[in-house]
């Protein structure tokens, strides 16, 4: 009798397995892809992001006027930071990871701040003192700002993909002018054409590649992208070999950090704009992969975002938050494993240990990576383009609440200097056009559709009818 117990028990608990299984297959984000494909796809991601990944150390390190060694130091650091970060995302751990295809990098939306902090006395010691503090902020509020997914119907998630895809577009076309506004050859008929050429082999890949082509079709395009330039004279690998092959992490290599609470409150209203773009880019991932992304998951996430933060000023970085261009990628691509992210962390790790490699990738010309980013970034836009159309229009309210969303997250983007009369806390909140989006469309459509004056209900008039079920995230 106990061998047929046991015989019982074995069978059900394969069943159980085999469920398991299937479970975790029909989630995309779960998906194993393989070694080859894990890394050729991960390489991809390093590609898209690594011209942003190196922009926010060397536009900080340029304007508190540190020395090229030391910036040197400050990318190094960015790209290890950079690969254990998204690790962390995507792998994860207990109350800490998304389990999403996210990547991580040095935030953006601090850099003004940190200028700022150095300009008016303060030591680089103190900008990073004010990283750690603010990012512990960031962990303790996490739980809290996550409740407010259910307040993010696809009128709200869709203005806010669709401005972050509209906010990066300049960047590519900075990337397709050359990157540097001061460089002689700014804008040439070389760097467009350069773009151009990488731009246009990208679509021939993607109208008559086959489906793995298709798929491949960026990082294809980038490689032969750099092939021309280095053929035509336009690209200089001669400084890939100089400079040591291997450094290992220099940990406080800067120095202690020093707390200084004007420069720790200031970073702290940076922490809550990247808590509000990083919940926007989980969103965003959770619509492209179709998962569900709930506040416990956005939760994970927003503590991983911070607690990458709080560890990289100990490595020489700053703090940390998703890459939305890498978001688009996924879009165009389909390839939506968080394990081919994961990969690509791993790779970003060996990079930052072996900058002989950081230093092969950061010679391929700007111009290259704009003519890609082109359509990575113009996809992002689409995505929130496609949840807007869930939307019921015949609602004047939903027209509104779109139209001022978008419109005010353009001014940003139309007039940098908008808001410069305005204290310093309101420009750091709205130097963003993610940032406005993401608060006037929250706040408008509790307004319209969540403050019952009598005439509606809380969900009423959010979505088109067909599409109610889709209303809830």
């Amino acid at each position: 009798m106990r061998g047929i117990y046991v015989a019982i028990f074995l069978e059900n608990l394969s069943r159980i397995e085999v469920s398991a299984m299937n479970t975790k297959a029909t989630s995309p984000e779960h998906e194993h892809l393989g070694l080859t494909k894990n890394l050729t796809y991960g390489f991809q991601h390093v590609l898209t992001m690594y011209g942003g990944l190196i922009a926010a150390p060397l536009v900080v390190g340029l304007g508190i006027g540190l020395s090229q060694a030391d910036i040197g130091l400050l990318i190094t650091a960015s790209i290890l930071v950079a690969g254990l970060a998204t690790l962390l995302q995507t792998l994860g751990f207990k109350w800490f990871g998304s389990r999403l295809p996210i990547v991580q990098g040095t935030s953006f939306a601090a850099v003004a701040s940190m200028i700022a902090i150095g300009a008016n006395g303060g030591s680089f010691q103190s900008i990073l003192g004010a990283i750690i503090v603010s990012s512990i902020f960031g962990i303790i509020v996490a739980p809290f700002f996550s409740k407010i997914v259910r307040f993010f119907p696809p009128i709200v998630t869709g203005s806010i993909i669709a401005i972050i895809g509209i906010s990066l577009l300049p960047v590519a076309i900075r990337w397709i002018m050359g990157g540097n506004p001061k460089a002689p050859n700014w804008g040439s008929l070389e760097n467009l054409g350069l773009a151009g050429i990488t731009l246009v082999f990208l679509l021939l890949l993607t109208k008559f590649g086959s489906t793995s082509i298709k798929r491949l079709a960026v990082l294809l395009s980038i490689i032969f992208g750099a092939i021309v330039a280095f053929a035509f004279g336009l690209a200089d690998f001669s400084k890939v070999s100089q400079g040591a092959w291997m450094a290992l992490p220099n940990i406080l290599g800067f120095g202690m950090p020093v707390f200084e609470w004007p420069a720790i409150l200031s970073m702290c209203i940076v922490t809550l704009v990247i808590l509000t773009e990083t919940t926007a880019s989980l969103l965003a991932i959770g619509e492209i992969v179709e998962t569900k992304v709930d506040n416990h998951r956005i939760a994970d996430g927003l503590r991983a975002d911070m607690l990458s933060s709080a560890l990289a000023p100990f490595f020489g970085a700053f703090m940390q938050c998703a890459f939305v261009q890498n978001v688009g990628l996924v879009a165009i691509t389909g390839v939506k494993s968080r394990f081919v992210v994961a990969t690509a962390g791993g790779i970003l790790v060996v990079l930052g240990l072996l900058p002989v490699f950081g230093r092969l990738v950061a010679s391929i010309p700007m111009p290259v990576l704009g003519g890609a980013g082109l359509v990575l970034f113009g996809s992002v836009a689409v995505s929130g383009i496609r949840t807007l159309s869930k939307v019921d229009y015949q609602l004047q309210s939903n027209m509104i609440i779109v139209a001022v969303s978008l419109g005010a997250g353009l001014i940003p983007l139309i007039s940098p200097e908008f808001f410069h009369s305005m204290p310093g806390a309101v420009q750091t909140l709205f130097h963003s056009g993610i940032s406005i989006t993401c608060i006037m469309a929250l706040l408008l459509n509790l307004f319209f559709n969540h403050l019952n004056f009598g005439k509606k209900t809380v969900s009423e008039g959010l979505t088109k009818p067909s599409a109610t079920a889709q209303n809830h995230l």
